[in-house]
């Protein structure tokens, strides 16, 4: 709604600049302070006085007169010594709410663009932790704020099945505990399997300590994985498989879905990264190290597959300024691996993989898989896309910076300026939260504003452990207010409060913030919290439950019709009026809210909104009482404004991946 206006707003300024004045001219518009002064606002004429060597009055008392009438506009003004301040017709925008309030976004066109959003990308090792819940809730917000715009897309998650995480479990499972792979393939076949390979994670570890030589392990395994050679790689197969699944379902219970799970092993086997490698070898994007601690290694120079103009001088150490992208034992690091697969999401590998079906949502949707041979029919057009998202934390940054140089080093310039590190800091633990889980805290970290926490050293928050979490404590609050209600219903409010609250809470924070996750500040009913958004849907639904059961006959017309055109006029006119026009102005600017959020990859942005537009709506609630407004119009107008609400309301956390609950 207002975002539509305010386009409508930029769109004839810059038309109407163009045609009288003969400069294309970038117009910026934004919200005035106050509602005196309009509801929309741009500075243009400032800029357009510079040009044309003119006063910024004049030229905005010419615009203001020659513009003519502008759809949703009511009148402009000249303000502030050349702003352009813009009036909104409240009357119409109010009705343009009430039709479209809660609207799902309209199918994207058969040449929309194509956007590949890789998340979670949790290494299939173990557990996963709150950490990777972060990750998954940012990735799986983007997607549905792309898809609200309209956009094509396709959710992928990264399965590095060959790395060294699975190669260490791998060391675990044959030095440590000695067992076979019939041995391994019946362990994974136990519940929880995914908890017993987080402990034997952390003990690996110390066993490489034990003894420095015991990290040769470690490389001869990696590369019997690579090669898919023996026992070693059935087990490593076996263990990766039967993690994903774990990993999958605990997902599944935040409500994020995939499409792909491209594997890291079908880019060696499909020869992905041979492919990759010629073209970087013949683009001279890498070269064989032939001295120095990188010898034997191949190695991109940074500064070069970054567009540098200068080479190194001849006292710089050859060595500096480098990144291995091939060890000298042969095996590929992450990166080289990476590279390939981000040319392949781009279509420009010439290869592709065979795909079968993996997994079936609990909606109906199914989860495909990378495959070396074999495959299936009917496995949708994967990969190809115009711009890629690679949501991953910014420990990772450099990595990220690495494989869109090589991207570039290649020559395909647009394809690495249309990939996209959506980066974000990690998730820590309050010391609160952290005592909480049966951490043993020492004098000084108790008094730290957050606990760090590393899966290799096993000291972190399973997600399952906080989801359980988050559960029963929900549950105890449920039970305690609807003793009466059936057993499922009680088990699913506590489900959508639980992943309401921890979904918020991750989401809630720009991402560029670390945070310091704390159970009683996530379920908290007040202040800014997912059950708080969730508590005013079900508040603005108990005003409908509560209308029916007084008036079963009464039917709320919410396309406008009623309460007339002139009492809505009424209603809506400064000053009095102001109060509902602020709030039906807030129901009404989702839209402009999603495009700002899709703009600064910031999913923060509607978090803020859902918590601004349910803060509104409480203090309207408690300041009207509608059921027992006398003035037939009156009630009318309060409840379609309340519709309103409501369904804009479900619908921005519908974007976070938050349910609203019929009851709290």
């Amino acid at each position: 709604m207002y975002h539509v206006i305010e386009s409508r707003f930029r769109q004839t300024l810059r038309e109407l600049i163009r045609r009288r004045y003969k400069a294309d001219i970038t117009v910026a518009t934004e919200r005035p302070p106050r509602l005196e002064m309009g509801e929309l606002a741009s500075p243009v004429c400032f800029e357009l006085a510079k040009r044309l060597k003119r006063a910024p009055p004049q030229i905005a008392q010419e615009i203001a007169g020659a513009i003519g009438k502008i759809e949703g506009i009511a009148r402009l003004e000249v303000a502030g010594g050349g702003y352009l301040n813009a009036f909104l017709e409240r009357p119409a925008f109010f009705s343009a709410v009430l039709a479209r309030a809660g609207k799902e976004a309209v199918a994207p066109a058969p040449d929309a663009s194509k956007n590949i959003v890789e998340h979670t990308n949790i290494n299939p090792n173990k557990a996963a932790h709150i950490g990777h819940l972060r990750n998954a809730a940012l990735g799986d917000s983007f997607v549905r704020l792309l898809r609200h715009t309209g956009r094509r897309v396709e959710v992928q998650n990264y399965i590095d099945n060959t790395g060294v995480q699975v190669a260490d479990v791998v060391v675990g499972f044959v030095h440590m505990e000695r067992k076979t792979a019939a041995d391994v393939r019946a362990l994974a076949a136990q519940a929880r399997f995914d908890y017993s390979c987080w402990d034997l994670y952390a003990r690996v570890t110390q066993f490489y300590g034990e003894d420095p030589a015991r990290e040769g392990l470690r490389g001869e395994t990696l590369k019997d994985i690579e090669e898919g050679r023996g026992a070693t790689a059935e087990i490593a197969e076996v263990v990766s498989t039967a993690i994903v699944r774990c990993h999958l379902r605990t997902m599944e219970r935040l409500g994020v879905e995939y499409d792909l799970l491209p594997r890291e092993s079908e880019i060696l086997r499909l020869k992905f990264w041979d492919a990759a490698f010629e073209q970087l070898k013949q683009r001279g994007a890498i070269r064989l190290a032939t001295s120095g601690k990188n010898a034997g290694c191949w190695v991109m120079e940074m500064s070069s597959a970054a567009g540098a103009q200068d080479p190194p001088g001849p006292d710089q150490d050859p060595d500096e300024d480098v990144k291995i992208i091939v060890r000298s034992n042969g095996t590929v690091t992450y990166v080289g691996k990476d590279i390939a697969y981000q040319l392949w999401k781009f279509g420009l590998l010439g290869r592709d993989f065979r795909y079968r079906r993996f997994h079936t949502h609990a909606s109906g949707h199914t989860v495909w898989v990378s495959c070396a041979d074999g495959g299936e029919s009917g496995a949708p057009a994967f990969g190809k896309a115009d711009q890629v998202y690679n949501v991953i934390d910014s420990r990772q940054s450099y990595l990220q910076n690495v494989v869109v140089a090589g991207v570039r080093a290649l020559g395909f310039t647009a394809q690495a300026d249309r990939s996209m590190h959506f980066s974000y800091e990690v998730v820590a633990l309050t010391p609160r939260c952290a005592a909480e889980m049966g951490y043993e805290l020492s004098a000084e970290d108790a008094q730290r504003s957050f606990v760090e926490v590393s899966g290799r050293k096993g000291l972190g928050v399973k997600a399952d452990d906080l989801l359980d979490r988050l559960e029963a404590a929900a549950r105890g609050e449920v039970d305690q207010r609807h003793q009466q209600a059936p057993e499922a219903e009680r088990e699913a409010i506590a489900h959508a409060i639980a992943i309401g609250a921890l979904r918020f809470f991750l989401l809630k924070y720009t991402r560029s913030t670390v945070i310091a996750f704390d159970f009683k500040d996530a379920l908290s009913f007040e202040g800014e919290t997912g059950p708080y958004c969730q508590y005013a849907v079900v508040r603005a639904r108990n005003i409908f439950r509560k209308l029916h059961e007084q008036q079963p006959e009464f039917v709320l017309d919410t396309r406008g019709v009623l309460p007339r055109q002139e009492k809505i006029a009424q209603l809506l006119a400064s000053p009095a009026g102001n109060d509902f026009w602020e709030l039906a102005l807030l129901a009404g600017s989702l839209g402009t809210h999603v495009d700002a959020a899709v703009g600064a990859q910031e999913p923060a942005f509607i978090a803020k909104y859902a918590f601004q537009l349910a803060q509104a709506f409480n203090n309207f609630y408690h300041k009207h009482h509608i059921l027992s407004e006398e003035d037939a119009e009156r009630k009318t107008f309060l409840l379609l404004l309340t519709s309103a609400i409501e369904r804009q309301l479900v619908r921005a956390l519908q974007l976070l991946g938050i349910e609203a609950p019929e009851k709290m």
